[in-house]
């Protein structure tokens, strides 16, 4: 009997194409709908693999559902959303994503996202076709200068790198703060100084974060981190959303403590509070960090190569939590 794989949302062709040649596939089509609980409950009692996105959550009552699955396959670095402590208990390898391969799109959005809110090309980009075009020189829309300002970076890991390398073009001082500091080479070679969290939030212009999301990262950006900060500084996160107090963040948007503040993640994905829909000081994007045709149909292809190693009886390449083999 040819293995059963159900995708919780549409994926690269020639990915699909290649997971039809080897089981039977279903399909959510709709790029639109994030699955719900129910869904996934169902969806996983008639498969032998779950194919889900870095959006989907797989509990314990998901798993439950179906103690047998062959493997949950996902397209994320760090699977936050999936019941691994249960995968592994019940002798179901989870696997996710090389870090790696995320992290030139992952900064390439990072600095989209600077340079939008500095530059304000969201509001110019709405009053346009609201019909309003200010004098090319009318002070309306002025902003914020990058080139040559201090950008702060929290978390050197490799989009923190690309970032770095990214803001040498802009002729920018870079600062980082992370707990395991580079080796003194590496730092020369970014043109990177190292400092306490504190002092670069005090001295950053932009203060991007690019952490990974663990229990002590948590909130690491709260009300004390924006209240060091420059009132004329711009905060920007493409990482993970509860890294950030959303609610210290939004009062701090609100009254002018910081002047803005670019977004891909949020901390309550995919809800987004109105409250911070509402300020005008902040671009806000859908979660699109790995949102690249070719990186997504790479991302893809990885997926395949871990379920046609399982079903070859071999450990899978990228699997998340390798104790599920020692069982």
């Amino acid at each position: 009997m040819r293995p059963r794989i159900f995708i919780t949302q549409p994926i690269a062709a020639s990915a699909l194409e290649r997971l039809r040649g080897i089981g039977e596939v279903e399909i959510n089509t709709d790029p639109l709908h994030i699955m719900t609980k129910a869904e996934l409950v169902a969806a996983v009692r008639g498969t032998d693999f779950l194919y889900c996105m870095l959006h989907d959550r797989v509990d314990s009552d998901v798993l439950a559902a179906n103690p047998r699955l062959k493997g949950i396959v996902s397209t994320t670095i760090t699977p936050a959303d999936i019941d691994t402590d249960a995968a592994t208990r019940l002798g179901i390898p989870v696997t996710a994503l090389p870090s790696v391969m995320l992290d030139d799109a992952t900064a390439d959005l990072a600095w989209a996202l600077l340079l939008a809110v500095a530059r304000r090309v969201v509001e110019a980009d709405r009053l346009v076709r609201g019909g309003t075009v200010p004098g090319s020189q009318s002070c309306y829309l002025e902003g914020g200068a990058v080139s040559g300002k201090v950008l702060g970076l929290i978390g050197m890991g490799g989009v923190g790198r690309a970032a770095a390398e990214r803001a040498r073009g802009f002729r920018m001082r870079l600062l980082y703060s992370d707990p395991r500091r580079l080796p003194a080479p590496e730092e020369q070679a970014l043109g990177l100084a190292w400092v306490a969290l504190d002092e670069l939030l005090r001295a950053s212009d932009f203060v991007s974060v690019h952490a990974r999301l663990t229990p002590e990262t948590r909130h690491l950006v709260g009300a004390r981190e924006f209240a060091c900060m420059k009132r004329t500084a711009y905060f920007i996160n493409t990482a993970r959303g509860p890294i950030v107090d959303e609610r210290a963040l939004i009062e701090a948007l609100r009254e002018g403590r910081i002047a803005g503040a670019g977004l891909d993640v949020y901390e309550h994905e995919p809800d987004i509070p109105p409250e911070l829909a509402a300020l005008p000081n902040v671009v806000l994007l859908p979660h699109l960090g790995s949102a690249v045709r070719e990186l997504r149909e790479a991302m893809a292809h990885v997926v395949v190569d871990n379920i046609e190693a399982v079903l070859a009886g071999k450990r899978a390449p990228n699997c998340f939590n390798p104790g599920v083999y020692g069982k």
